[in-house]
């Protein structure tokens, strides 16, 4: 069989622990068997990142920026515990999510992978929820300081113009921690076109959350540019039938539990980080929502939503037999696909994409499934509990 030809590359990150190994084992059953695959690879494992400096997260944040699609792996973002485990690590890296986003900016949109045999655990929900989680600053952009003594902190701003601000905290009566975190009105604003752009391609009501109650200025910025570029785009929503509106964060989760679904909820940074995390459990399994980074000059990076599987990993280091489920990670390499065969004019290889989606999504449904996803289906088919390779081996059969 001839494989479907590539013309430009995607950009390839290589990530951590047992997703590292699924990584691999999707490439060798599912993509090189059928595609001439062509991709610039940087290795992101902690390894690679320690010997590099991390150098190699920025090399591939700017290579994503050239070529215009990436496809990621999920990594380490190393802890204390980590220090401890690996001892030849230099330091506690930053996020290497956070950097990436950072240098693309732009919005992170999660949506759950539905199957019909498995039913979201709020019975209301009707339809996917697509979080739309804004990727740049806050507290991924934090810098925090440890003080052992009472005292006075301040956050100072100098501008441009030598003009200076001071915001005092108050008086610290003794050892405290402080973070200082910050975002841009050009990212901001850029995150309210993505979330307006996506509504309108999809035809789906925007939802728009913060605590301006609590930070006035801060969050209060973000209601603000999300209100302008509502008022500018709102005849044009008005004509699709899709609906905006703003409402405190603590408010938006108690109507989504009560919604049928189908809607964008558009969050800040962490908010989006901890919510994706909670519908994609309500949906079934961390490891069935998909998570595409859309940057402002249209650059795409591709990976899902959940981290390396550090339990399973250990448990395969020591021969083990795992039943880790590789859906999420699949449809990151589906997801590049398809968008690289549209930027590139190849419909094959789009297509391609989309059958491997489909394959996928029809191993579940016939009932061959990993243990993750085995007890929350509903009786309607006879399900048979699989490991990783076996799983990924009933997606090849279908394709």
């Amino acid at each position: 069989m001839s494989k479907i030809k590539m013309t430009t590359p995607i950009v390839e990150i290589d990530g951590d622990e047992m997703t590292r190994v699924l990584w691999q084992m999707i490439k060798d059953e599912l993509i090189s068997p059928y595609i001439d695959l062509k991709t610039e690879y940087f290795d992101l494992g902690l390894q690679s990142r320690n010997d590099t400096d991390d150098r190699v997260t920025t090399d591939a944040a700017n290579a994503t920026k050239r070529l215009g699609v990436a496809v990621k792996c999920a990594t380490i973002t190393p802890n204390k515990q980590k220090l401890e485990e690996f001892p030849w690590l230099k330091k506690m890296y930053k996020s290497p999510n956070a950097t990436l986003r950072s240098i693309l900016d732009g919005t992170v949109f999660r949506a759950p992978i539905t199957v019909p045999c498995i039913k979201p655990s709020v019975k209301t929900w009707e339809k996917p929820i697509t979080i739309a989680r804004h990727a740049y600053g806050d507290i991924y952009a934090a810098v925090e300081l440890h003080t052992d003594e009472p005292g006075m902190a301040e956050l100072i701003f100098t501008g441009s113009s030598g003009k200076t601000e001071r915001v005092a905290l108050p008086q610290l009566d003794g050892p405290a921690v402080l973070a200082g975190y910050h975002n841009k009105d050009a990212s901001i604003r850029s995150f309210a076109k993505a979330c307006f752009a996506y509504a309108l391609d999809t035809k789906q009501d925007l939802w728009f959350s913060t605590k301006d109650t609590i930070a006035k200025i801060y969050d209060g910025r973000f209601k603000e540019i999300f209100e302008e570029e509502y008022a500018f785009l709102k005849a044009e929503l008005d004509a699709a039938g899709v609906a905006y509106f703003y409402t405190l964060i603590d408010d938006a989760a108690a109507r989504i539990v009560r919604s049928r679904g189908g809607v964008i909820w558009a969050m800040k940074n962490y908010d989006g980080d901890v919510m994706s995390d909670l519908l994609s459990a309500a949906f079934g399994s961390l490891a069935m929502m998909t998570s595409v980074l859309v940057s402002p000059d249209g650059c795409f990076e591709y990976e899902a939503a959940h981290g390396t599987v550090s339990r399973h990993y250990h448990r395969y280091l020591k021969g083990e037999e795992t039943s880790t489920n590789p859906t999420a990670t699949i449809f990151a390499w589906s997801g590049a696909l398809k968008k690289r065969g549209e930027i590139d004019g190849l419909p094959e290889l789009s297509a391609f994409g989309a059958r491997l989606e489909a394959a996928t999504v029809a191993a579940i449904t016939g009932g061959t499934m990993t243990r993750d996803l085995a007890p929350l289906t509903d009786g309607s088919v006879e399900v048979k509990t699989v490991n990783s390779a076996q799983f990924i081996a009933a997606i090849r059969e279908r394709l």
